[in-house]
């Protein structure tokens, strides 16, 4: 499924508070932390199925109100870190709607098989030679 979670920004909710880090004054005065609040559980843009696979995949990053919480707060200025977590929602979405690639099953390689005989054989010796010869 090819989801563009585009259409999801109207719904999103965006918070301000003050962030650490470095801007000296700044910091202190300006508040450039951006918290971005989606409510999953709630949103009218999604279907049920596309609920139902974000509720699933994003089980660990949601509250128990199935509201995504996140935050960016490492940029000097409330626009730049806005754009980066926008960025990171994006890529979050998109990554949660992709189709996992199904593991192809191989076989050891002739030379590898060979290889591990060799190591076994080598390994064997060595314990043969460690022990006491019996008279």
């Amino acid at each position: 499924m090819n989801f563009d979670p585009i259409i999801l920004h109207p719904e999103l909710q965006f918070q301000t508070a003050r962030s650490g880090g470095k801007g000296g004054q700044n910091v202190n005065k300006v508040e450039t932390k951006v918290e971005l609040r989606f409510d999953v559980a709630n949103s009218v843009t999604l279907s049920e199925a596309e609920r139902q696979i974000l509720l699933e995949k994003l089980a660990n990053k949601l509250t128990n109100e199935g509201v995504l919480v996140m935050t960016h707060q490492t940029e000097r200025s409330q626009l730049a870190n806005k754009d980066k977590v926008v960025a990171k929602f994006d890529a979050l979405i998109r990554k949660s709607f992709e189709k996992p690639k199904p593991r192809k099953a191989s076989k050891p390689t002739t030379q590898s098989k060979e290889k591990r005989l060799q190591t076994k054989q080598r390994n064997a010796e060595i314990k043969a030679l460690r022990r006491k010869v019996e008279e």
